[in-house]
């Protein structure tokens, strides 16, 4: 589809925006989710069980509807999405959140769009403006910055473990975008994970038998929440929003998302909302308006 075609009288970049912004929302819960899940559950558990969960939901869905197996030319694409999103990025998250506050999980995430923006320039060749790199980078500088400011920038091999978690997220977000064009966006991330669950089975079951299930409701409600809407719901309006509007300009929404997080991690654990936080979620949002404007060229 043609970036000036309309869909139902909406510009496809501004409805990829939309889908977007519904996606990052979702995922905004994930690390205070995981990080609720981690304090009873064993890590590994929760990195790669939530996926088996989410693979039994995305096998009712294609069964429901009757969808045919993707052609043999997009199952590369699909193992590369499956590669971050099913098992990089969970199982280097839950491991990340066993030592970090969920508010500085948020903060380092920050650099996700920038990623993104990169993934999507190597694996779509999209070419960005200089104008969109500046408002990138201006984003995340200032992520960064809130870091160092108010003291979550220290550098932790769980900082570390993270920043794997959301680059291996951004090369999957820039792969299914481009796939969610032929395959539909909810459709990669259903064959996504019912192609991985069967390698799963098998290590999920063994951090049962060692650990057990044991567990408040806390973490059990957020074992479920990254199951149900990290891992499965949230990508359906996130890869269709990538599809509509283009992977590095969609991909700028994730500036939002660590404060999103923090703004629930202060709702559900607690913590305290600054001015600093405030200023620099202004900024951020307005570097994301910038962004949009900028020119990208695909």
């Amino acid at each position: 589809m043609k970036q000036n075609q309309k869909i139902r009288g909406i510009d496809p970049e501004l409805l990829g925006l939309i889908y977007g912004f519904v996606g990052v929302f979702g995922f905004s819960l994930t690390l205070p989710a995981t990080r609720a899940a981690v304090t009873d559950f064993d890590p590994n558990f929760v990195g790669l069980g939530r996926a088996i969960v989410a693979a039994f939901l995305a096998m009712l869905v294609l069964q429901a509807t009757r969808q045919p197996l993707p052609k043999r030319r997009y199952w590369k694409s699909i193992a590369i999405v499956a590669a971050g999103v099913v098992l990089g990025f969970p199982l280097l998250s839950a491991w990340a959140m066993q030592q970090l506050p969920s508010a500085h999980g948020g903060v380092v995430l920050g650099l996700m769009p920038l990623a993104t923006a990169l993934a999507g320039a190597w694996r779509l060749g999209e070419r960005p403006s200089l104008g969109f790199w500046i408002a990138s980078i201006a984003g995340s500088s200032t992520v960064v910055l809130f870091a160092i400011i108010s003291g979550a920038g220290q550098m932790h091999w769980a900082d570390l473990v993270l920043l794997g978690a959301g680059f291996a997220a951004a090369v999957s977000y820039a792969e299914g975008g481009r796939l969610a064009k032929d395959l539909g966006g909810w459709q990669v991330i259903c064959w996504a994970l019912v192609f991985t669950a069967p390698i799963l089975v098998i290590p999920t079951a063994i951090a049962v038998y060692q650990h057990g299930l044991t567990a408040s409701p806390s973490a059990w409600l957020g074992f479920a929440y990254v199951s149900i809407i990290s891992q499965f719901l949230a990508f359906f309006p996130w890869y269709r929003g990538l599809a509509l509007g283009g992977v590095a300009r969609v991909g700028q929404v994730q500036l939002l998302q660590p404060f999103l997080t923090i703004f629930a991690s202060a709702l559900l654990l607690g913590e305290t909302i600054t001015p600093l936080t405030l200023g620099a979620a202004t900024i951020v949002v307005m570097t994301v308006a910038l962004g949009k404007k900028s020119k990208i060229k695909s």
